[in-house]
């Protein structure tokens, strides 16, 4: 069996930054840059990120924003809401929120970094059946 890819539109509001890619051949989730420099503070301090990307998902799919071990693991640099859920009907620049859970150490996020990964999968619509007992 071959694997077709999911036709995905993207309008690269940044067209200096790369498409979102995977790192490897069978990777879930694909690498979301940031689009500008900034300083998150140590102690909780947050961040909006533009990714310079906005893309259309597919009705019948979600988009799933959710951290990059190593920048947890080495630097503390996590996302606020994870996994951020992108709904098929939104078409604005995808923006991840960022904190720096590190007690002491500032985290400059620099234009380029790779910031985060955006999993699609597919998901499905919900038919409640009421019932007096489970």
């Amino acid at each position: 069996m071959t694997h077709q890819p999911l036709p995905v539109a993207v309008q690269r509001l940044d067209p200096d930054l790369p498409l979102p890619a995977t790192a490897h051949n069978g990777d879930a989730g694909v690498d979301l840059y940031a689009r500008e420099n900034a300083l998150i503070a140590a102690k909780g301090g947050r961040v909006l990120m533009p990714t310079g990307l906005a893309i259309a998902i597919p009705l019948g799919f979600a988009g799933f924003v959710v951290p990059r071990s190593g920048l947890a693991l080495k630097h503390g640099i996590t996302l606020v809401n994870t996994p951020g859920i992108i709904d098929s009907g939104y078409r604005g620049e995808l923006k991840v929120v960022m904190i720096n859970t590190d007690p002491t150490v500032d985290y400059l996020i620099t234009r380029g970094d790779r910031i985060a990964q955006l999993l699609i999968q597919r998901i499905e619509t919900i038919d409640w059946n009421v019932v007096d007992n489970l």
